[in-house]
């Protein structure tokens, strides 16, 4: 059984330079999701993680067992504010965000549904309740790899704020989400040598 590889099917939108900022188009993708709000090292975001993981695993080996395998995708985050002042700010109890991890598009609601039941069934204490199975379209949008800390992304931020700027487009923060795609497993790696693709969707104006 031939295995997908999502990374390298959409490899112009994984596969980014570390020092200058790319334009794609970003497809309509499948995710399962779950929202909250608070920093992400908090007891809500990791919550989050742990339902996340063994549901994509559940999902993955119920694709498998129909002649369908694929690797999981990594965890993916959105982030915003009502006022987005509290980014600068750091107020890092008023962030809200979406964490997720994208399915492949023969995957069903159906298959989610069925992963959430054989999770619970292993696991009566986690709930659940609070994944969804979504699309999301961003469209156009800038990105570039960061390597390196979370606490240093802002220069690589800057980045793709000036760059959308030079080509004359804009976004609103709150619906038109920063977006990281978390490559590395932050349990394994050293901050030094995280991956990170940093994504922008905006509009032209």
């Amino acid at each position: 059984m031939d295995k997908l590889d999502l990374k390298k099917t959409y490899k112009q939108i994984y596969y980014l330079s570390a020092t200058s900022v790319s334009i794609v188009d970003v497809p309509v993708f499948n995710y399962i999701m779950v929202n909250g709000q608070g920093a992400p090292d908090g007891a809500e975001a990791q919550q989050a993680i742990e339902m996340l993981f063994p549901l994509a695993y559940a999902i993955k080996f119920i694709s498998k067992g129909r002649g369908k395998d694929y690797g999981v995708m990594p965890l993916e985050g959105l982030w915003w504010a009502d006022d987005m002042n509290d980014f600068v700010a750091n107020r890092r109890d008023k962030w809200k965000w979406t964490y997720m991890i994208m399915q492949p598009e023969f995957i069903s609601q159906n298959d989610f549904e069925e992963a959430i039941e054989k999770v619970q069934s292993k696991n009566r204490m986690m709930n659940l309740s609070s994944v969804h199975f979504n699309s999301l379209a961003e469209g156009k949008a800038a990105q570039i790899m960061h390597i390196g800390p979370f606490s240093e992304e802002h220069t690589n931020i800057r980045k793709i704020h000036e760059h959308i700027a030079s080509l004359g487009g804009k976004f609103d923060g709150s619906k038109e989400k920063h977006h990281e795609i978390y490559l590395s497993d932050m349990r394994k790696v050293s901050p030094s040598a995280m991956k990170t693709i940093l994504r922008q969707p905006f509009h032209l104006i």
